[in-house]
């Protein structure tokens, strides 16, 4: 059983409508009270709580990973997060906490990074394990995290067959196997980009311009280096 212990009103709030959303069991305690019997870990908001169970701190900003967390415990699992990523103009990371996935995300390259960092914010002992696969978006998101234990992982295999009504999932699902595998520790990924990745940049520059714009082989390369976007890239060349 999970017990909320708080006199903050905001943390318990945004905890209870988390544990809510999740059909979550859940009972409620005043700090300093003794706990139910049945207590298998507590959610606090700091307070002094005396318990032979885990007590996981929360704030009202990261209710969702704070449950995440009190579920690993109440599974009798450890609480290291893991998070895979497939990358690409769209990865797919998955967010692994206790050996199970806890959340999942498919976001443009510019946020991968970002998504990334809120996940394993606050963790020391994460670890982001980024496949191998496609290079130039893999070493974006790899120098972007500059400051999280990064591993670098074979990715060959890690996409199933997706069955009926599963199109979409691939690039998650992906995600989850790379969590799942041990790979070399990388503090960067210096990525020349061939003549054929420039060719497939300026051809995506022409068919998302409005006006039918190519973009410049020097352009391309910075976008291919993760210096621009597609986007900026786009206007810089309408500008010159």
């Amino acid at each position: 059983m999970i017990v909320v212990a708080t006199t903050d009103f905001e943390v318990y709030h945004e905890v209870v409508e988390e544990l809510r959303d999740r059909d979550v069991a859940f009972t409620t305690a005043e700090p300093g009270e003794a706990l139910p019997e049945t207590t298998d870990v507590v959610i606090t908001a700091g307070e002094d709580i005396e318990a032979e169970v885990p007590v996981v701190v929360a704030d009202a900003e990261h209710a969702r990973q704070t449950v995440e967390e009190a579920l690993v415990y109440l599974r009798g699992g450890e609480g290291r997060t893991v998070v895979g990523v497939d990358p690409g103009t769209r990865p797919g990371i998955a967010v692994l906490r206790g050996g199970m996935v806890v959340s999942a995300f498919q976001v443009p390259i510019e946020r991968a990074a970002e998504v990334v960092r809120e996940e394993v914010a606050g963790e020391d002992d994460a670890v982001v394990r980024v496949g191998d696969g496609a290079r130039l978006e893999g070493a974006r998101i790899i120098d972007a995290l500059d400051d999280v234990r990064v591993e670098l992982v074979d990715e060959t295999g890690t996409t199933p067959y997706l069955g009926s009504g599963a199109r979409g999932m691939g690039d998650v699902l992906a995600a989850a196997n790379i969590a799942l595998m041990a790979g070399e520790e990388i503090e960067g990924r210096t990525i020349e980009p061939t003549e054929g990745e420039i060719q497939v940049i300026k051809s995506r520059s022409r068919e998302e311009s409005e006006e039918n714009r190519t973009i410049t082989e020097k352009l391309a390369r910075r976008v291919a280096r993760g210096e621009l976007t597609l986007e900026e890239a786009l206007e810089k060349h309408r500008e010159a």
